[in-house]
């Protein structure tokens, strides 16, 4: 390897999100969602986790929005798909830590931007700001989760 091991994944599809209510879900709308948010994360995770297996250590950051969380009946396709990749997320937290491997879920629950970026009245938080959440979530492995917004 040319770069050595990877210490660290950080995974944060963007699948496109589009408007769909709960009563809406179909399995054409759903399997997009899934297949890029839920199944993205475990093949990526499959791809570096059998390196940090061996070497006792590595960071697994997942990201997903608040909708994961709580959700927001305009975008059930894409709520369904992470709250499915957070679960994970949190299972891998309590199954890994006692092999060395820190795995985490960030819900990010507001718009990346600045202030200059943001429409009137919609929480935003900078990106170099939330950039600084996911290092302090790397250097401390404390937590399985970490809200954001």
């Amino acid at each position: 390897m040319r770069f050595g091991k990877i210490d660290v994944l950080e995974f944060s599809p963007h699948a496109g999100l589009t408007m769909t209510s709960p009563r809406e879900v179909t399995l054409e709308t759903l399997r997009p969602q899934v297949d890029s948010l839920l199944y993205g994360a475990v093949a990526a995770t499959q791809a570096v986790l059998p390196a940090m297996l061996e070497a006792g250590s590595g960071t697994l950051l997942f990201t997903t929005g608040g909708g994961a969380i709580s959700p927001y009946p305009v975008l059930a396709t894409a709520n369904i798909a992470q709250a499915g990749q957070r679960n994970w997320a949190i299972n891998l937290h309590n199954t890994l830590g006692e092999k060395g491997i820190y795995a985490a879920n960030v819900a990010i629950n507001l718009m990346i931007g600045t202030a200059a970026q943001a429409p009137e009245g919609v929480p935003f938080r900078a990106p170099d700001e939330i950039a600084q959440d996911y290092w302090d979530l790397h250097t401390r492995c404390d937590t399985a989760e970490h809200l954001i917004g």
